[in-house]
């Protein structure tokens, strides 16, 4: 009650300074517009809206209580926005009481009020791990409907045109293209794509419905499901879905090639699973850091759920509580198993990295015999120091994952269902739930690749990893058809979200005949099972012209990973990351 109490506080005193405001305005005009503005604030959010701008206003109030009362960097998200907009918009615009450009307008000015309320600054480790100030609200648009029909509106492009025409870091925006997805819609999205911004990202309903069933969710639910924050799926308004972290699955094979130690802190990072130096199968090898995986994720695992508790105890959520389905019935908290599901990520990060070090490791020491181990563990050890004929044998030589090779891709599957099988389904004790994998790295990969040394794939120490399940970069030679027949290899269904990054060059998108193609790949790698896709449109020289003169590229968007930043605002490590990856010249 007294959540709810100061939400509708919060919203009269809205109400009042509009009040007076219109006593002290001259043009009548403004006066009008903030009498309408207090008339909405005193009937929103202390009773149901009536019209689009009240369903709006609704909205925004709900977001400013839930992210005032969590960590600012909560993704706090309407859900399937457009479609919670539509009847309202539908039955004023047929009453004559509202116009297309009224409705433009007021989505506009809640893009603005989004974007101007970013995240806390960050600080230590975080800021290291991660250096954006997004505060991950995500406005999905299009998709489908509860009772599985096409959920594209008037509104879901309205919403379009304002992502192209503010052009603006926050919120994020995702286009959601199911199989009854009109190709209008889809090429729309795509026209905005290749403007470059970043924006938006695209999801496929079809299998991240199948992902939510597989965990237990009724079809309606999975159905008013979708991407919250970068690239995790839940159940809008039922569901708890809490990320508990991410996993270095590449620091964990290097703590496997050095017998549980790690080689950059010296100290014992994990268990004893045998010298590589004597192994001589790659199934030792694999079986190794199988081992380790397991025991590492089992540690993380026991870690997080102290925190549950820790978070149960001391940090309830009431208002997030009041607006999440069955907390008030089950009379628990957010936090407390209160909601109808209630899920807990493990994000894993490095997947391309992992898998080409195997496969670098099984071609040219355990089949070939090119090198020993013992000269590729010291080549690594060294930073490759005096060994760069080894490194460009292995840069060159090795079939890396991302090209449509079963020689990588199959190692990546298996690294992949290992993952499910150490995560998926153990149970997260105090908030009665499970886990579940995430393949999602935000920026950690950088982070991550600086606590690391040299790998077996090439890669240098201190370099990043590679994100999500992207291919590590340079590594994808064959183009984004080849990279999406890679990742199809890969069950997505089971996971909760797999990110994939990919950067064209701008002049592929000139033509409208080049819209189409970009539509026809996103429908393929969609129909091939791909859970999200996302891309940077924009050239190396762009990118390295913004590093000599940021002046002259103030509005410079790029996708970083689940979200999009200025390229401007971006560390060194986070620009050379954008700029180091793949920049495909075709399709």
């Amino acid at each position: 009650d007294i959540s709810c109490d100061a939400a509708i506080v919060f919203a009269e005193r809205h109400a009042d300074l509009a009040d007076e405001m219109a006593a002290k305005e001259r043009d009548p005009r403004r006066v009008d517009e903030l009498k309408r503005i207090a008339d909405v604030c005193r009937w929103v959010p202390a009773n149901a809206p009536r019209n689009f701008w009240e369903a709006i206003q609704m909205y925004w109030f709900v977001h400013l209580g839930t992210i005032t009362e969590l960590n600012g960097w909560d993704a706090m998200n309407p859900g399937h926005f457009d479609q919670h907009l539509a009847p309202f918009y539908e039955r004023e615009l047929a009453a004559g009481t509202l116009t297309r450009d009224d409705a433009k307008e007021l989505i506009c000015c809640f893009w603005v009020k989004v974007n101007n309320h970013p995240a806390p600054p960050k600080v230590g480790i975080t800021a290291r791990e991660s250096g954006t100030y997004n505060d991950f609200t995500n406005i999905n648009i299009g998709g489908v409907k509860r009772d599985g029909s096409d959920g594209v509106s008037d509104v879901s492009y309205i919403m379009l045109e304002v992502v192209e025409e503010l052009h603006i870091l926050q919120p994020g925006s995702s286009v959601h293209v199911s199989s009854r997805t009109p190709d209008k819609f889809l090429k729309a999205a795509c026209r905005v794509i290749r403007q470059g911004h970043g924006y938006p990202s695209v999801f496929n309903p079809d299998i991240y419905i199948q992902e939510m069933l597989r965990s237990g969710k009724s079809i309606e639910d999975a159905r008013e499901g979708g991407c919250s924050g970068c690239i995790e799926v839940g159940a809008f308004g039922k569901e708890a879905y809490v990320l508990t972290g991410y996993l270095n699955a590449p620091k964990v094979f290097e703590v496997t090639l050095n017998n549980g130690v790690d080689p950059v802190t010296g100290k014992v990072a994990g268990i004893e699973t045998g010298d590589p130096r004597d192994f001589t199968t790659f199934e030792e090898l694999y079986d190794a850091f199988h081992k380790q995986l397991n025991f590492i994720i089992d540690q993380k695992i026991r870690v997080s759920n102290y925190i549950d508790k820790m978070f149960a105890k001391y940090a309830p959520a009431p208002f997030l509580s009041v607006v999440m389905d069955d907390c008030i019935t089950n009379g628990k908290d957010y936090y407390d198993s209160g909601p109808r599901y209630n899920t807990s990520y493990i994000q894993c990060c490095g997947l391309g990295t992992v898998t080409d070090s195997l496969a670098a490791l099984k071609k040219h020491v355990l089949e070939d015999g090119k090198f020993s181990m013992d000269e590729v563990l010291d080549a690594i050890a060294t930073n490759f120091d005096g060994k760069e004929p080894m490194r460009q044998t292995i840069l060159n030589k090795t079939p890396f994952f991302g090209n449509d090779d079963d020689y990588a891709d199959s190692i990546a599957r298996r690294i992949y269902d290992d993952l499910l099988d150490a995560i998926d389904g153990k149970p997260n004790i105090k908030r009665d739930g499970k886990y579940h994998l995430n393949m999602l790295s935000t920026t950690c990969h950088i982070y991550f690749g600086k606590v690391m040394g040299a790998t077996p794939n090439g890669r240098f120490a201190g370099k990043s990893i590679s994100d999500g399940t992207s291919p590590s970069h340079g590594a994808d030679t064959h183009g984004p058809s080849a990279v999406i027949r890679s990742l199809t290899k890969l069950d997505q269904v089971k996971s909760g979200g797999t990110l994939l990054n990919q950067r064209f060059l701008p002049s592929l998108l000139k033509r409208e005949g080049d819209v189409a193609k970009l539509a026809s790949l996103i429908r393929s790698y969609f129909a091939l099972g791909g859970h999200h896709i996302q891309f940077n449109i924009v050239d190396t020289a762009t990118l390295k012209a913004a590093q000599k003169c940021p002046e002259d590229y103030k509005d410079l968007l790029v996708r970083m990973a689940g979200y999009s930043d200025y390229f401007n605002d971006m560390n060194e490590d986070l620009q050379q990351e954008v700029i180091d990856r793949t920049e495909n010249e075709s399709f």
